[in-house]
């Protein structure tokens, strides 16, 4: 029992972080054969757009992020550009009257980004909105590529790809990037076999009259609203050819307090959005989400941690294999030990940073549900502190 209990586990953590990926690839294969993709065409004339830009206190940031707005390839007499500055203490607001394209709206209580979506999309007039944070610098094509994904009308929300910025040779920076590059391969193959499951807020867009409001404390609203569109019957679309470019975490201390908080918001989507759990309503959207989100934010970080008491307990029998298995994962451990121990004197090395990382990520996620339990009911967050 205790041996199948051991396998059980190493199949749950395997699948959820390698094992869905070569599902996907084969899957894939096999459609490719079938299925030919379909390129769309930009609609013409192309519609009108909001880029939407949700801000706290972004006054260092505001022109670097108004010349990336104003190189954007769209037509700008059908390019709104909207400005929420909930709560701002800064002279954000001041700097934003330099720029008269620029629609602000302010209020003078913070309550977190989701309150900000709540209280700015109805002032959007158009057929488009298109969400990105004030610390996010976006291609020149990322509006056309967004709104090519629209011409299939079966596309209610569209995904853009984050890029994660290296300067440094920080293992913040190494780590985010990493975790990125695995995540958009997986939400491209995602969409080519259905839909993505989810879409990251540094850029996504969706059909405005699909917006959805949703309570002041969500923490995840770009999960939350993204999917939402996805149970009405709507696809995620993914283009990489959008994309949005962010320096990565100052520090690990940094990268934790953000990934503390998405594994929080992970818990707290997962219960809000439990009818989408139902795979015989929802199907392969219902198989894509538990396996690509489902398991990372609830059991599996669980079940990594227990295969290490249980495989004590095998080796202990006498098993020579069991044996080997345990001295494999202490090795590890060792591994991500060495690995954080370099992080804390800035100096890195790959071959333990990856094995420190990967259990960084999965002690997160069980340090968000503490988080989620002690926040409960606060939208707001403290922003992590970005490397310049």
């Amino acid at each position: 029992m205790i041996a199948t209990l051991f396998w059980i586990g190493v199949f749950i953590v395997f699948y959820t972080y390698l094992g869905y990926g070569i599902l996907l690839f084969f899957l894939l294969k096999i459609k490719r054969i079938f299925v030919k993709p379909v390129i769309y065409d930009l609609p013409d004339p192309l519609p009108e757009v909001t880029l939407f830009i949700a801000a706290y206190n972004e006054a260092s940031i505001v022109h670097e992020k108004m010349a990336n707005c104003r190189q954007l390839d769209y037509p700008k007499d059908k390019l709104t550009i909207m400005w929420i500055t909930d709560g701002t203490t800064d002279n954000t607001n001041e700097l934003l009257k330099e720029y008269p394209e620029v629609t602000v709206l302010y209020a003078p209580e913070r309550k977190g980004k989701t309150a900000a979506l709540n209280r700015g999309v109805p002032y959007v007039k158009t057929p488009y909105v298109v969400f990105t944070d004030a610390n996010t610098m976006l291609n020149e094509q990322a509006i056309l590529e967004i709104i090519r994904q629209f011409s299939n009308p079966k596309v209610g929300c569209v995904a853009g790809e984050k890029r994660v910025e290296i300067k440094t040779e920080q293992g913040a920076t190494a780590g985010e990037g990493i975790y990125w590059k695995y995540e958009s391969t997986l939400k491209k193959w995602d969409y080519e076999l259905y839909s993505a499951v989810g879409a990251a807020g540094e850029l996504f867009a969706i059909r405005t009259e699909l917006f959805e409001q949703m309570p002041n404390d969500t923490l995840l609203d770009d999960f939350i609203l993204s999917l939402r569109i996805a149970q009405k019957g709507n696809v995620i679309a993914y283009s990489k050819d959008a994309y949005a470019v962010e320096s990565a975490s100052l520090n690990m201390q940094e990268e934790e307090k953000r990934k503390v908080r998405i594994s929080a918001g992970g818990l707290q989507s997962i219960w809000r959005l439990r009818s989408l759990l139902n795979i015989f309503k929802y199907g392969t959207l219902s198989f894509q989400y538990i396996s690509h989100r489902v398991l990372r934010w609830t059991i599996t970080p669980i079940v990594l941690f227990l295969l290490l008491p249980i495989n004590i307990i095998l080796a202990c029998q006498g098993s020579l294999f069991y044996s080997v298995l345990l001295i494999a994962q202490l090795l590890f451990y060792l591994a991500g030990y060495i690995g954080y121990k370099l992080e804390q004197k800035q100096m890195r090395n790959k071959l333990v940073f990856i094995p420190y990382y990967f259990l960084f990520m999965n002690i997160n996620v069980i340090r968000g549900f503490f988080y989620l339990k002690k926040n409960k009911g606060k939208g707001a967050w403290e922003k992590a502190k970005r490397s310049n």
